[in-house]
């Protein structure tokens, strides 16, 4: 009963709700201002290193995988979906893993909202040698980023911190009911 209430308060914390909502309007805000300005292939400005540049995406995020939009639809839904396990799964989640997970279904549904749509992905973003991107895949990228983040630097350290604390804690100073006494501190 207990783990129900907390996967229910999961669902019912705004944080990521508020980032999920925030990245899919300013996902398909963007893209609407793309394709209503700029015809596909044109770039605002004309040279440079950073530039607005209208491009269709029928891949994953970064053009990978071209061409494979319906597979990929699918495989987006299935990512929703173990996204939503993974979320359930995890007690009264840090911030920064539920900020992670909103940029991470809202990147998520801008994308999916444009293959049901358009079928294909609007991007827009053109840095360099990059390939062209849009904010949803922006934030699906720096949602992954936080969650490794997470795991690997600062959940590790909170591990050790609890593992020091319950050492430190299971004998306390100046109790010599539990030290160990060897042959030779008998005599």
């Amino acid at each position: 009963m207990n783990n129900n209430v907390n996967i229910r308060s999961n669902f019912l914390d705004p944080i990521p709700w508020i980032v999920m909502l925030l990245t899919v309007v300013s996902d398909q805000a963007t893209k609407w201002l793309v394709i209503n300005n700029l015809a596909v292939g044109e770039s605002l400005p004309t040279t440079g290193f950073f530039r607005f540049t209208h491009a269709w995406n029928t891949g994953t995020a970064f053009s990978l995988f071209e061409g494979q939009g319906d597979i990929l639809t699918w495989v987006s839904l299935v990512a929703v979906a173990v996204l939503t396990w993974i979320y359930r799964s995890i007690n009264e989640p840090p911030w920064m893993l539920r900020v992670a997970f909103g940029l991470q279904f809202g990147g998520a549904i801008g994308n999916i909202t444009d293959r049901f749509r358009l079928g294909h992905v609007t991007d827009f973003i053109d840095v360099g040698p990059w390939p062209i991107f849009n904010i949803a895949d922006s934030s699906i990228v720096v949602g992954i980023g936080l969650l490794i983040f997470y795991f690997w630097f600062l959940n590790n350290d909170s591990k050790k911190d609890s593992q020091n604390l319950h050492s430190d804690n299971s004998q306390p100073p100046g109790d010599s009911s539990l030290t160990q006494t060897t042959p030779d501190s008998t005599e």
